[in-house]
């Protein structure tokens, strides 16, 4: 029987790449979204992946989507914490909304997604947990203090949660990607990715979403058993660590 795997925010962007390449690589797959009921449908339509939607900042809808999951499809064995936004501004202009919205959903989120998978995992003696956080939590960002904070939280989440986890067999672990190639990035003006933003970029270019989901896969795998607490960074070289 295949191992069973979670990806929050998993039917666009980065997180449809997650789930497929899980798909992919035998495991059986179910996608969180939060609001895009067309692209959720089109996603599952395509690939036979099902859907669930409920908001990762609310603890009890987090606590009911898992267990009508675990109920439909089975124990949780791997999760994807992939589910983020941006609510981007100075931080003189940033308000109390801007900042709560973006650490409920991008580190709150996180809490609640997990505690309602670890005792499962706890007493299955077996998961992975994959944290998608950001280049931007590990060296900050001009009009992202929301998001640089929380990003960097699940960085620090990941790695005392690793500790809890080792001795029953979870892994926990974290995947910042740099600049992806994802429907976002193509809003920006060409002048501004080829002037700004690709030259930052040792490799010269963006990341492919499939890049990202081919780390998440070995992550998840139980080649990557002995890897834990770790924070693997996919930005082309633009920032090392």
């Amino acid at each position: 029987m295949s191992r069973i795997a979670l990806v929050t925010g998993g039917s666009r962007g980065i997180g449809a790449a997650i789930s497929k390449a899980l798909q992919a690589a035998g495991y059986t797959v179910a996608a969180t979204y939060a609001g895009n009921a067309e692209a959720a449908a089109a996603f599952s339509a395509a690939t036979g992946i099902k859907t669930y939607k409920w908001d990762v900042a609310d603890y009890e809808a987090c606590k009911a989507g898992i267990d009508q999951v675990m109920a439909e499809v089975g124990p949780i064995d791997v999760l994807v914490n992939n589910a983020g936004i941006t609510r981007d501004a100075p931080f003189h202009k940033m308000t109390p909304q801007q900042w709560h919205e973006v650490i409920n959903t991008n580190l709150t989120g996180q809490f609640n997604m997990t505690h309602n998978v670890w005792s499962v995992m706890r007493d299955r003696k077996f998961g992975r947990v994959i944290n998608i956080s950001s280049i931007n939590g590990q060296k900050g960002q001009f009009a992202q203090a929301n998001y640089a904070a929380a990003k960097a939280g699940d960085i620090g989440f990941a790695k005392a949660l690793a500790q809890e986890g080792a001795r029953a067999g979870i892994t926990v672990n974290v995947i910042a990607p740099g600049y992806i190639n994802t429907e976002m990035m193509s809003t920006i003006p060409e002048k501004v990715m080829n002037e700004v933003i690709l030259p930052q970029i040792p490799v010269g270019r963006l990341g492919e979403p499939d890049e990202i989901a081919r780390a998440v896969v070995f992550l998840a795998s139980d080649q990557a058993g002995f890897i834990t607490g770790s924070t693997l960074s996919a930005n082309g070289g633009q920032y090392m660590v």
